[in-house]
């Protein structure tokens, strides 16, 4: 399909909502076993993956696009099921959830400064972080069920870039002219930087029982910017809209 408005997306969003529906949750029974510190990292993104959306949501229907406005309430419901999953997750391998940490209130803190633009651009920092860090753990965990609902997530997120993408094309080319549209990216490059090392500092210990060290981390997670700025600055870059998942949940 290729990206013609939100409507599309919305449509996506749907199918896909469906696709889970049809595959149904893991086999939550078979239990996990994971390291501890790999128990408190994935905690701690539970906590992030748990927001309720309103504020995005709200800056969306401010933006005056009915059709955007429900794609993003259906990306948020995929936000909230990530947060379920691991949820779950934790329980089959005995581990409590946790109700806050204060990176979280940080960047909740941050999102929430300025307009959508400054909302979509740390939502992408999120999901460039989070490409690296689901791909790290299903990769790497050595556990079927955690590498299972890993997949699932990751499937999510790599998804979820081209969709704000969208966007935020759309509001960084309301900027006057091309030098301010690229200083601002290149301050977004910087955000990203600063956010990923203290994700690589904060969940090193995981990282390392992942098998993905710190700095091959924040390498990782630099390198997977180059393509998402000029997505963002080149309108005539196609951002398709990806076609839905067929098959089982661990594409």
């Amino acid at each position: 399909m290729s990206a013609g408005g939100f409507a599309e997306w919305t449509a996506h969003f749907i199918a896909e909502a469906e696709h889970r529906r049809g595959v149904g949750d893991p086999d939550w029974a078979q239990g996990a076993a994971l390291p501890d510190a790999v128990w408190r990292s994935l905690q701690r993104f539970q906590v992030g993956e748990n927001g309720d959306g309103a504020n995005l949501i709200g800056k969306a229907d401010g933006a005056g696009d009915a059709d955007y406005a429900e794609a993003v309430r259906l990306f948020v419901a995929e936000e909230r099921n990530h947060a379920r999953l691991l949820a779950l997750l934790l329980a089959a391998g005995g581990q409590p959830t946790i109700d806050t940490c204060w990176s979280d209130r940080v960047f909740v803190r941050l999102r929430r400064l300025l307009g959508l633009r400054m909302e979509l651009m740390t939502l992408m920092v999120a999901e460039l972080v989070a490409v690296r860090y689901y791909r790290a753990v299903r990769d790497g965990c050595g556990d079927p069920l955690v590498s299972d609902v890993a997949a699932r997530i990751l499937a999510d997120e790599e998804r979820h870039i081209p969709f704000h993408c969208r966007r935020l094309r759309a509001s960084v080319a309301e900027l006057p002219g091309r030098p301010l549209r690229r200083l601002t990216m290149t301050g977004w490059r910087g955000l990203v930087l600063g956010a990923t090392v203290f994700v690589a500092l904060d969940h090193g210990p995981a990282l390392g029982r992942l098998g993905v060290g710190r700095g091959r981390f924040v390498a990782d997670v630099l390198a997977s910017t180059n393509g998402t700025v000029e997505d963002v600055l080149d309108a005539a870059r196609p951002l398709d809209v990806p076609m839905p998942r067929v098959g089982s949940g661990t594409s």
